[in-house]
């Protein structure tokens, strides 16, 4: 099953890049490929050609090796190729070479801008400002030979006329992170350099000896583009059914043979509600469009059914205070569709658990285990015959699908894991991972490590609580790298994370620059207005310390001439002051995004 899929046109796998002064030229060097892909400078216009342009030996192009094409996104005035210019190895997928990519560059196809009304130029120096943030985009990962969007049961259900399609074409568009870049050349029919890139985790990978046999272990996460986005710009659901922070895990073992495979899905409560910064540490829930919560409840478990079958959801955030009021609708909603294959089951972590009684989890695998049996796992033997498949995925939720979850996740990873390692006569009816000392670290890592990447992409920190994942238990040293991550989360969330969002709006193709019909001024929402315009948290911040600087000068002062302790009150006051203003007007002192404007 796992053979490469025969596609009539093969990848390039290595290319080099000239630079020539009105165009740009791609040249395969891998022998895969005979024409060459021309791009113009001046209009981002692509086309083959068979061969290279004549040039001056004086003036001799630029060169470089890149690795693939992610694609051209079109702003204002100009275009913009980018590629991949270095990449790492990171291990296989079914016996294909997996690749990072560690490095991108944005190539502007730009010359048209000398001719552009100056407002279209401004316009466009800002979106580059957006676009070079492409350039750090992490957790991209590629194949040339098989298709990473989809799990091992998905690719052994592809039929072989799927198998002989290009692999942009079998790809899952959910999980295809370049899936807007590459629009303009799938218009363009350039097959041989449309290459799929997946966001997410495939670092995450151990080998371990259970007897006198090795079992392979591979966890994959892939993070769904249709609601991507940063922690606190992209929460809940919106009116079509896509979650924010929706992640495919597939825990993958292979030993003596056999191969199974996991599923799991992450993703946020499913209805449209939002958390808008404000400097407070924990800013306010709000559902937005109560009314519409059962549509969209019912809109996304219907895609989750469509493609997984029977869904678990299981949904662990607070009982009380904000997070009940979500958790309530959530389950009110989720009344109407609860059936044969949907379950809910409410599990509150944080009062069961606390903050270091995580073994009290086995409470809600109790709940789910007659779930989890009934659907199963992926199972192939020796001869890549199929044993079982999977019928049903549990999809988990806290707030941030981060923490909370990933402790979850893992727990019920491991437990399939032992399943299916007593399926293929590996373990005994009690065995359990536990007694097994070096796989189980390995384990606890692979998982903790999958939990750090995804926390990173979506809040900018590893993952919370990731001590317990990674050692079993609650430590004090995990204790205070929570509190510096979550200091660090604050910080991003409020001064960061907005310009980071308009930077994914604009790659991922969810805001599209548009010139209005008089072709000279974009319709674009770029200027800030009012005291937004003048708003600056680290004038205002300063203020206030300059403020009861003097103060406290002042009232050292006081003992000796009374007319400084007035002066104390008076900046003191003055600091309060701008401190209760700052605080009051919290939203418009951080760093939002412009493109689609929060209310």
């Amino acid at each position: 099953m796992m053979e490469k899929a025969e596609s009539e046109q093969k990848l390039c796998t290595r290319m080099r890049l000239w630079e020539f002064p009105d165009q740009y030229v791609v040249e395969p060097t891998d022998g895969s490929c005979g024409s060459f892909l021309a791009v113009s400078r001046v209009d981002g216009t692509m086309n083959l050609i068979d061969e290279l342009p004549e040039y001056d030996s004086v003036r001799v192009p630029k060169i470089r090796s890149i690795f693939g094409v992610l694609g051209m996104l079109k702003l204002v005035a100009g275009s913009y190729l980018i590629v991949i210019t270095e990449r790492e190895a990171v291990g296989s997928y079914f016996g294909h070479p997996i690749y990072r990519v560690s490095s991108l560059k944005v190539y502007p196809c730009d010359h048209s801008l000398k001719h552009s009304p100056n407002e279209q130029r401004r316009l466009e120096t800002e979106f580059c400002g957006l676009l070079s943030m492409a350039e750090r985009t992490s957790g991209l990962y590629f194949s040339y030979d098989t298709n990473l969007t989809l799990s091992a049961q998905r690719l052994y259900e592809l039929g072989d006329e799927s198998k002989l399609l290009p692999l942009w074409r079998q790809a899952d568009p959910r999980f295809l992170w370049n899936n807007y870049l590459l629009e303009f050349l799938i218009d363009k029919k350039l097959d041989r350099y449309l290459l799929p890139v997946i966001q997410g985790n495939i670092l995450s990978h151990f080998q371990a000896a259970i007897g006198k046999d090795i079992a392979d272990v591979t966890l994959i996460a892939r993070r769904c583009s249709r609601r991507n986005g940063t922690r606190m710009w992209r929460r809940g659901a919106d009116s079509d059914g896509y979650v924010a922070n929706f992640v495919e895990s597939e825990q993958i073992m292979q030993m003596n043979g056999f191969t199974a495979s996991f599923i799991q899905v992450r993703g946020s409560i499913p209805f449209i509600w939002e958390q808008i910064v404000n400097l407070t540490y924990k800013p306010k829930f709000e559902i937005v469009k109560p009314e519409e919560a059962p549509r969209v409840v019912e809109r996304h478990f219907l895609d989750l059914r469509k493609t997984y079958r029977a869904v678990l959801a299981v949904d662990l955030v607070n009982k009380h205070g904000g997070e009940g009021r979500l958790s309530e609708k959530y389950a009110d909603a989720m009344q109407h569709i609860v059936g044969d294959d949907v379950r809910y089951l409410h599990f509150d972590f944080h009062r069961i658990c606390g903050h270091v009684h995580f073994e009290r989890l086995s409470i809600l695998y109790d709940q789910m285990a007659d779930f989890l049996e009934k659907n199963g796992y992926f199972l192939l033997n020796e001869k890549s015959e199929k044993l079982k498949e999977q019928l049903g995925v549990v999809r988990t939720n806290c707030i941030d699908c981060l923490d909370r979850t990933n402790v979850t996740q893992s727990m019920i990873g491991r437990r399939v894991l032992e399943w299916q390692l007593r399926r293929i006569g590996v373990f005994g009816a009690e065995e359990t991972i536990e007694a097994h000392p070096n796989f189980d670290e390995n384990f606890k890592i692979l998982w903790a490590n999958h939990g750090d990447e995804i926390s990173i992409q979506y809040s900018g920190t590893p993952a919370l609580k990731g001590d317990f994942v990674r050692y079993g238990r609650r430590t004090i040293q995990g204790i205070l790298n929570d509190g510096k991550n979550a200091m660090v989360r604050y910080y991003l969330n409020n001064f960061v994370d907005g310009t980071k969002q308009d930077a994914i709006d604009l790659l991922q193709g969810h805001y599209i620059v548009s010139v209005s019909r008089d072709l000279t001024t974009p319709s674009i929402p770029s200027q800030k207005t009012g005291l937004e315009a003048v708003a600056s948290f680290p004038l205002a911040f300063s203020l206030v310390l300059v403020g009861f600087f003097f103060a406290a000068m002042s009232l050292r002062r006081a003992p000796f001439e009374l007319r400084h302790l007035f002066f104390s009150f008076v900046w003191a006051g003055m600091s309060i002051a701008m401190a209760a203003f700052v605080r009051a007007n919290g939203r418009i002192f951080c760093n939002r995004p412009r493109l689609h404007k929060p209310r």
